[in-house]
């Protein structure tokens, strides 16, 4: 594979965390912060708080956090607060990391009064990098926050691989596709293993398509192999009488097809408005057909990047 693609994926794993956070919070906080996941009355719900997020964001002018998300929660005694999560997928030490973590907890709490959960997901590889505080001290005034950091690299292989909680396969996927970089056929052996794996888990069909496009997003293969697996995953499933046969053959269609149309999209937005920032190759990469033909239309006439996704409900 050429060194460029491979690059490419990397950088672009925060999407697949995104969409598997997304679908599946509660397990989330289940596996990297059981004595939230314990305190909390999942009957009530929960909310993505994208609005207040937003607004915390711009006010404390503390950058790019498009990993992090604000969500609203209820304790069993019926209190409110907030989780903050942030997930941060870089390969090197990230500075200010624990102030800016410091810095949207008061914030928020400035502006809306509410208590801040703070849960970092470091993924990056370095082993002696594991900010959980801030804090100074100086003529007699004292500051001191503290966070949780759970580190990937801290699990053990056979450990995820006996668990039945979702986000085990994704922190191994993510583990594999970095220990596997540039070597291809490496990587098919352990991702042919990990799909086949997810069948023998006790997943749901749709955990299991849902944690089948994590997997094949972060371990990225060649084409040639990529057909390969492909082919064999369709196999074994008829073969084991599965009944995930023909939503899994239709997925991979689907699939195809889109990410076809995405990266032709993604040509023309270059050709007309330049190199695309992050936000943009996000839209398109989560984007269904209807979307990506709705935007291949408007730039025809459109005199902006932002007039082509351009919400017009």
């Amino acid at each position: 594979m050429p060194e460029s693609d491979e690059k490419r994926h990397n950088d672009q794993f925060d999407v697949p965390w995104k969409d598997i956070l997304d679908a599946y919070l509660p397990d989330f906080l289940e596996f990297f912060l059981p004595v939230a996941f314990a305190e909390i009355d999942w009957s009530r719900g929960f909310e993505f708080l994208n609005t207040e997020f937003a607004r915390i964001s711009r006010d404390a002018d503390i950058g790019d956090r498009r990993m992090d998300k604000l969500i609203k929660v209820w304790q069993r005694d019926g209190k409110e607060f907030w989780v903050l999560i942030h997930i941060e997928i870089q390969g090197d030490r990230k500075t200010n990391f624990a102030s800016g973590m410091y810095v949207f907890q008061y914030r928020a709490y400035d502006l809306y009064q509410v208590p801040v959960v703070g849960l970092a997901i470091l993924a990056d590889e370095e082993v002696g990098w594991r900010p959980t505080e801030f804090g100074y001290e100086m003529w007699g005034t004292k500051q001191s926050y503290q966070f949780t950091s759970v580190k990937l690299l801290d699990y053990s292989e056979s450990g995820l691989e006996q668990s039945t909680n979702p986000f085990a396969v994704v922190t191994l996927a993510h583990l594999h596709a970095k220990k596997t970089k540039h070597l291809a056929e490496d990587r098919y052996v352990v991702k042919r293993r990990m799909i086949f794996g997810l069948y023998r888990r006790g997943f749901s069909r749709k955990q299991v398509i849902d944690l089948f496009n994590f997997i094949d997003w972060v371990m990225h293969l060649p084409k040639k192999l990529d057909d390969r697996l492909n082919a064999e995953i369709l196999e074994h499933e008829e073969s084991q009488k599965m009944p995930y046969i023909s939503s899994m053959e239709r997925f991979l269609e689907e699939r195809g097809e889109k990410k076809g149309e995405a990266k032709m999209l993604a040509r023309q937005l270059r050709s007309r408005f330049g190199e695309l920032p992050t936000w943009a190759s996000e839209k398109l990469n989560k984007a269904e057909p209807p979307f990506l033909e709705e935007w291949g239309l408007r730039i025809l006439d459109a005199k902006s990047l932002n007039a082509v996704f351009a919400d017009r409900t």
